[in-house]
C-alpha cells in the first residue's frame, strides 16, 4: 500500500485538488444563492473601481422589484486571460448565463463563437422595453432605445442582433489640474497643439523633491494606441482621396497596397508623413522605456503625481478619481489640435477627429443558459431608461440609453459626431506586418529616423506585400463561399414565402446580394487588376475637389464643433 501511494502520490494530489475545488465551489454557489433559487451567472473582465459592485446593486434591485427568486452571481475575471477563460467556459459547456463579448478573441473567432454558442436577440430588438414603462422610452422599440442604434449588436456575418449593452465608450486626457497650475500656472489644459507642447516642456523642466523631472505624459504601450486613434491617425485623412478605389469613404488595407504598389501614394505623402511626425513630438514627452511599460505602470507614475497628463477612456475615469481623492483634482481635456495656419499640419488637419457613438459593455446569452427568458429580461433591466442612469452613474460611465443624465465630469467624453479619421491600413500579415511592427518599434523608441524606417520597409512592403495581398483575396474568395450558402438560405426563405410577405423577402435577398457578392467583387476584381498590370491607374482621384470645395467643407467642420 505504501509503495502503491508512493508511485500514484502525484495523480492522487491532482485528484485531492481536483474534489476540494468541486466542492468549494459548490459550497461557494450554495452560500450565495438558496439552492432552490434561480441563479444566474454573469460573466465579464470589469475589475474597474463600483462595476461589481454596481452590478451587485442591480441585481438586488432587480431581486426586489421584479422577481424575488432570481440570483445573480458575477464571475469576473482578469482581461490578460478573459480571452482563454471564455473559450475554456464555453467549449466545457460551463459558460455562465450571461457573458460580456468583445475581449481577447480575434474577430473571426467571435462570430463563430456567437454562432455557436449564444442565442439571438433580434426577437426582442423590435419591441418595446417592459421595464420603460412610465418613462419617456415607453413603447418604444429596444433598439431605438439605445443611442446608437444598437449598430455594434448587429452581428451582419450572422443577420442577428446577438448583444445587450450597457455602456458608452470615449478616450479622453486626464491631467493632474494642481499640478498642472504648480508647475506651468495653467488653470486650464491647452487645447491648440503648439501650446501643449510648449506645456509639456515646461512640466519636464521641473524637478519634482526627490530631484527627478516631473513627466509630462504617462504613456505605456497599452496608452500610445489611443493617442494614434485620437490624434495621429486623423491626419492621414488625405490618404482616402488618392487610394480610396471603391469608393466607400474608408482605405482598406488592400486598397492601400493597390496605392502604393502602383505609385499613386508613398511614404513622402504629406498626410502620412505628418502623422509620424506627431508621434515622434509628443512621444518624445512620455517617460523613457515607456513601450515596454503596462498600463498599471503609467497609471502608477498619474496617481503618484510624477505625471501630468494620460490618456485613457471612460472605463478608467472613475478609478482615476478614487486614487486622486485627497491628494489632487483630476481634470479631462480633449486632444489638443494644430491650428489651420500650423506651419506643419495646418495643410493636412482637415478636422476634428470623428467619433462613431458606439454601445459597449455587451452582454449575450449563452445557449447553455437554463433560464433564457430571465437572463433576458435582466438584461432589459439594466438597459431600460431609469436603471441603466443608475447602473452607470454608480460605475462613473456614459450610459447607452438615450435621454438618460450623465456625470458633468464625463461630458467633455461626448462623441464628435462630425470630423474625419484614419486612412492609413498598414496590416497585411504575414511577413510585411512583422517587418513593419520590428521597424516602427525602433522608431518608437528613436533608434530609427522616418527616413530610414521608411526606406527600408517601403521596398519590401511592394515586393512583399504582393504575397500577403493575394493570400488576402484567397480569404475573400472563401468568405464569399460562405455567403453564398447564407444567401441560398435567404432565396430559399423567399421562394417558400406566402405572397403577402414574398416581396419584402425578394427585396432582402437582392439588397444582401448586391451589397456582399456584387458590389464588393467588383471593387476586387478592379484592384486586383490594377496591382497585376492588367489595368491601367485612373489618371485622376479616385476623388477630385477644387480648392474652394475644400475650404467649404473645412468651415463647415470648423462651424459644427
Amino acid at each position: 500500500m505504501i509503495g502503491f501511494l508512493r508511485k500514484q502520490f502525484a495523480l492522487l494530489m491532482v485528484i485531492a485538488v481536483y474534489v476540494w475545488a468541486i466542492v468549494a465551489i459548490a459550497v461557494y454557489r450554495r452560500a450565495e444563492a438558496p439552492p432552490e433559487a434561480i441563479t444566474l451567472r454573469i460573466g465579464h473582465w470589469q475589475l474597474e473601481a463600483s462595476v461589481r459592485e454596481a452590478l451587485d446593486h442591480m441585481a438586488e434591485q432587480y431581486r426586489r422589484e421584479v422577481n424575488p427568486n432570481v440570483y445573480i452571481v458575477q464571475d469576473a475575471i482578469p482581461e490578460m486571460v478573459y480571452g482563454q477563460w471564455l473559450t475554456t467556459q464555453l467549449m466545457g459547456g460551463t459558460a455562465p448565463d450571461m457573458l460580456e463579448i468583445g475581449l481577447g478573441l480575434p474577430y473571426h473567432l467571435i462570430i463563430q463563437y456567437y454562432n455557436r454558442y449564444f442565442l439571438p436577440m433580434s426577437d426582442i430588438v423590435d419591441l418595446p422595453n417592459p421595464h420603460n414603462a412610465g418613462t419617456p422610452l415607453e413603447g418604444v422599440p429596444l433598439r431605438s432605445t439605445f443611442k446608437d442604434g444598437m449598430r455594434n449588436s448587429y452581428i451582419e456575418e450572422l443577420q442577428q442582433f446577438m448583444n445587450v449593452p450597457l455602456s458608452q465608450f470615449g478616450v479622453r486626457i486626464f491631467y493632474n489640474r494642481d499640478l498642472l497650475m504648480a508647475l506651468t500656472g495653467r488653470e486650464t489644459a491647452p487645447s491648440n497643439y503648439r501650446e501643449f507642447l510648449r506645456v509639456c516642456e515646461m512640466i519636464k523642466a521641473h524637478k519634482d523633491p526627490e530631484g527627478e523631472a516631473y513627466i509630462a505624459i504617462a504613456g505605456s504601450k497599452y496608452h500610445l494606441p489611443m493617442w494614434e486613434s485620437m490624434m495621429f491617425d486623423p491626419l492621414t485623412y488625405g490618404v482616402s482621396r488618392v487610394a480610396d478605389f471603391n469608393r466607400d469613404g474608408f482605405v482598406s488595407n488592400h486598397e492601400l497596397y493597390v496605392g502604393f504598389k502602383t505609385g499613386r501614394v508613398d511614404f513622402e505623402y504629406p498626410p502620412i508623413k505628418a502623422r509620424y511626425r506627431m508621434l515622434r513630438e509628443v512621444s518624445s514627452h512620455f517617460q523613457t522605456g515607456y513601450t515596454g511599460l503596462t498600463r498599471d505602470e503609467a497609471v502608477f507614475l498619474f496617481a503618484q503625481k510624477r505625471a501630468v497628463f494620460i490618456t485613457t477612456g471612460t472605463w478608467d475615469a472613475r478609478s482615476l478619481q478614487q486614487q486622486a481623492e485627497g491628494q489632487f483634482e483630476v481634470g479631462v481635456m480633449d486632444f489638443p489640435r494644430p491650428t489651420a495656419d500650423d506651419p506643419t499640419y495646418g495643410s493636412v488637419v482637415e478636422g476634428p477627429t470623428y467619433e462613431k457613438p458606439a454601445g459597449g459593455f455587451p452582454f449575450a446569452v449563452t445557449r447553455t443558459c437554463k433560464h433564457p427568458e430571465v437572463a433576458r429580461d435582466f438584461l432589459l433591466y439594466l438597459a431600460s431608461h431609469k436603471k441603466n442612469e443608475e447602473l452607470n452613474k454608480i460605475i462613473g460611465w456614459i450610459p447607452a440609453v438615450r435621454e438618460t443624465k450623465i456625470d458633468p465630469f464625463l461630458e467633455a467624453f461626448q462623441p464628435h459626431l462630425v470630423g474625419v479619421y484614419g486612412c492609413l491600413n498598414l496590416f497585411l500579415g504575414g511577413e510585411t506586418w512583422v517587418k513593419w511592427l520590428q521597424l516602427y518599434s525602433l522608431y518608437q523608441v528613436q533608434q530609427l529616423s522616418y527616413e530610414d524606417m521608411t526606406a527600408e520597409f517601403a521596398p519590401f512592403y511592394i515586393k512583399h506585400g504582393l504575397k500577403d495581398y493575394l493570400e488576402l483575396q484567397k480569404d475573400w474568395r472563401r468568405g464569399m463561399q460562405k455567403n453564398e450558402l447564407f444567401l441560398a438560405g435567404i432565396r430559399a426563405d423567399a421562394m417558400l414565402a406566402p405572397d403577402n410577405t414574398s416581396r419584402s423577402k425578394w427585396l432582402s435577398y437582392l439588397s444582401l446580394t448586391t451589397a456582399r457578392q456584387v458590389t464588393p467583387e467588383i471593387g476586387q476584381v478592379s484592384t486586383v487588376k490594377m496591382v497585376m498590370g492588367e489595368r491601367s491607374l485612373p489618371k485622376h482621384g479616385p476623388y477630385e475637389y477644387s480648392p474652394e470645395v475644400i475650404a467649404a467643407v473645412k468651415a463647415r467642420l470648423v462651424g459644427n464643433e
